[in-house]
Parts: C-alpha cells; sequence; structure tokens
C-alpha cells in the first residue's frame, strides 16, 4: 500500500506459534501498564514515575487520547507546579499533595528533566516567576516533551493527539516562560516542520501545522512580524519541487496568503493585474511541462483564481477595482486557452469541466442567454465529460437539463 507516492511496508504477515506466544505476552504487558497508569492517575500521583509510565504506553499506542489527557495533568498539577512553586490555585485539589519521584530511568524524558525533577527541593522555596525558564525547570521540562514527541512523530506522522499535544506543550511556553525563550522554541519547530515537510510534502497535518506555528511566530505575544511574503515564496519553492503540481496543500496556502500578501503590498491596480497574469501563467505553464492538464490539485487553483473574476463579490479578490468589461474580457481570453488545451489532451475531463462552467459564467456575466454555438459547444463537451467521467452521470444530467432550458 502507498500513500502520496510512499510506499508503507505490508503490517501483516504468516506468524509462527512462538510469535503468536511473544504476541500475547506484549498484550499483557500493554494491558498490565495501562492499568498501573489508570490506578495512579485515580490516586493523583503526579509524579516522574508516572510520566515516564505514559512515555512506556505512547511509544506503543499514541492513539491512546485519554493518556495524552492524563500526561497534560501530570505536567499541569505536578511537575510544571512543583517547577514554578506557583499557588494553589494552579493545582487540583487534592486531599494530600503529590510529590514528585525520582527515577534512574529516562525513558521518554530528557537528561535535562530528569536533573530538574531531583533538583525541585531545592527551589520549592523561589518565588512563583514566569521566568524561571531561563535556568531550566520548566524550560528543562518542555524541551523534553519536544524531544519526546519527535521520535513517534516521525513514526507516526498522521496521529492527531500527537500534533495536538505538540502544540499545547507549546502554547505552555508562551504561558509559562519568557517570550523570547518561547519564541525560540516556535522558531525551531518552523525549521522542524519544514524538515516533515521535505520527507512528505503533501502530509496535511504538517501544513496545518505550520499555519498555526507561523501565526504563533506572527502574534504580538511572542513579537512577531508577518511572515506571509516569506510563506508564499515557501508555497512557490514547493510548488515547484518534485510533484509539487498535484500538491493540493501547498496551492491552497497559496490561495489563502495572496489577499493578505497584496495588502502588505500596498498593491495598486497595475499591480494587482499582472500579479494576476503571473499566477495564471505559473499555472498553465506548470499543467504543460509537468504533467499536463491532468492534476486535480492545480485544476482547483484554477478555479480558485477564475472565481476572482467571475464571482468576486463576497469573496477574496485579486484586482477588486476591475470594471465588468475587464472581467468579461480576461473571461474570453482564458476559454480560448483553454481550448487550446484540448489540443493534444482531448481525454482531459478537467478541460471539459471548465470549458462548460466558463462559457456559462461568461453568459452570466453578460447577463444573457447562451449564443447557438455556445449551447451547442457545451452539448459537445457534455458528451466528453459523460464518456470521461460517468461515476458522475447524474450531474451531467442535470447540466444537460440546465442546458436545455436555456
Amino acid at each position: 500500500m502507498a500513500s502520496h507516492g510512499i510506499p508503507r511496508p505490508a503490517t501483516t504477515a504468516h506468524r509462527t506459534e512462538q510469535q503468536l506466544q511473544e504476541e500475547q505476552l506484549q498484550i499483557q504487558e500493554y494491558r498490565d501498564l495501562e492499568d498501573l497508569i489508570r490506578t495512579k492517575i485515580a490516586e493523583r500521583q503526579y509524579t516522574l514515575e508516572v510520566l515516564q509510565l505514559t512515555s512506556k504506553l505512547l511509544k506503543k499506542n499514541p492513539e491512546y487520547y485519554t493518556i495524552w489527557n492524563d500526561r497534560r495533568r501530570l505536567l499541569i498539577y505536578g511537575l510544571f507546579s512543583e517547577s514554578s512553586d506557583s499557588s494553589s490555585s494552579s493545582k487540583e485539589p487534592s486531599s494530600s499533595s503529590p510529590t514528585v519521584t525520582t527515577s534512574t530511568s529516562s525513558e521518554g524524558v530528557s537528561s535535562s528533566a530528569v536533573s530538574t525533577a531531583e533538583n525541585l527541593t531545592t527551589t520549592l522555596h523561589d518565588p512563583p516567576s514566569r521566568n524561571r525558564g531561563k535556568s531550566g525547570t520548566i524550560l528543562d521540562l518542555i524541551k523534553g516533551e519536544l524531544e519526546f514527541l519527535f521520535p513517534i512523530m516521525i513514526k507516526f506522522p498522521k496521529c492527531y493527539w500527537l500534533w495536538n499535544y505538540r502544540l499545547w506543550i507549546l502554547q505552555q511556553a508562551n504561558e509559562r516562560l519568557d517570550p523570547d525563550i518561547a519564541r525560540d522554541l516556535w522558531n525551531r519547530e518552523l525549521i522542524l516542520v519544514g524538515k516533515m515537510l521535505v520527507k512528505d510534502s503533501r502530509n496535511f497535518h504538517g501544513w496545518g501545522y505550520r499555519r498555526m506555528v507561523v501565526t504563533q511566530l506572527e502574534s504580538q505575544e511572542l513579537h512577531g512580524k508577518s511572515m506571509v511574503e516569506s510563506e508564499f515564496e515557501y508555497t512557490t519553492k514547493v510548488i515547484h519541487g518534485l510533484n509539487g503540481l498535484s500538491n493540493f496543500s501547498a496551492w491552497h496556502r497559496r490561495s489563502k496568503l495572496i489577499p493578505t500578501l497584496l495588502d502588505q503590498r500596498g498593491a495598486d491596480d497595475a499591480t494587482r493585474q499582472q500579479f494576476l497574469e503571473d499566477e495564471f501563467d505559473l499555472i498553465i505553464s506548470a499543467m504543460y511541462t509537468d504533467s499536463y492538464p491532468y492534476a486535480q490539485s492545480a485544476w482547483f487553483y484554477y478555479q480558485f483564481l477564475m472565481t476572482t473574476v467571475t464571482d468576486y463579490v463576497g469573496h477574496a479578490t485579486i484586482t477588486p477595482n476591475w470594471t465588468q468589461e475587464d472581467r468579461v474580457v480576461f473571461v474570453t481570453r482564458q476559454l480560448a486557452v483553454l481550448g487550446d488545451m484540448l489540443d493534444g489532451a482531448e481525454d482531459c475531463k478537467w478541460v471539459y469541466d471548465a470549458l462548460i462552467e466558463y462559457t456559462l459564467a461568461l453568459c452570466q456575466m453578460e447577463e444573457r442567454e447562451p449564443l447557438p454555438d455556445e449551447k451547442t459547444d457545451c452539448q459537445s463537451w457534455l458528451m466528453e465529460l459523460r464518456k470521461l467521467d460517468h461515476l458522475r452521470s447524474g450531474r451531467w444530467d442535470d447540466l444537460e437539463i440546465s442546458l436545455e432550458k436555456r
């Protein structure tokens, strides 16, 4: 089985009796570990020892979201609160204060975090401060969590709970550390997600995570500034890379950046028109030189660009000051380009679909019914669509009825 062109090894194979017995032992160990964690959490033992137990279980099963929530409680009401000597308002009500149990094992926790736990008794009487991260303690705990997560993310890059927990950890940095220290962590995160997208550039989890990281780096809380220009350049780089034309996430990210990009540039009408022309040149030339016009993702971006011209009211637009005549001229030109695409791509349904859509859009813009030649062309293109995409026969039936009524 492959995903995004990346092969995945088979997970099932014939197993011997010995292998089955070993598997049963592993299952029993897993269940015993799960029971132990539940017991300690119920007893509110928010200690480093229990944190390490959750690390062991999550390495086996990162989809176990309840354990991720338990891990949050361990940090909030145990290790974080002990590290910062915070007031009782930040602790979960309990009849007895949790103690920190140190251990020589550091599984799932960095050595710095273990060292931190060992020295907690010397810091309990320090005054509470958001700046504790400068000398270690909370900063070490946060770094330890990030280090723990990384190898699991490499193995399970599309596990929601991993991404959610990692974001939560970084948000704790915003709340508990100096802004400059927290910003450094977010900057490292941007580098990390960049490397992960190199490994799988179409991992939508990674793209969504990147947007969140950039939002944090742009925030006033972290003394940030706009990163629209650099992010737009990043999408260009990805699109021009291997299999970039079919990278829906990159095209989508680009479409969301464009309105803000032009506003921040203070682009005038001429600049905006040239920008639109350049974007159409980019997508059309990519279609011709890469995989010709068969990439669905590229057509979605083409549709976005056309929507800014044909259906701009209430939507983001690139050329807000164009007159209706400007828009009609532009759509007419694009119909000619689409017609040229059919030469050599007679088996591409996307071209026929676009020709029908924008021919009818042109008629609507000019507030008229299709001319006889236009109606004949649409019916001819519709016949080709029926041949190429019979699974959408219902849609083609509706479109045919619509054409007959015109």
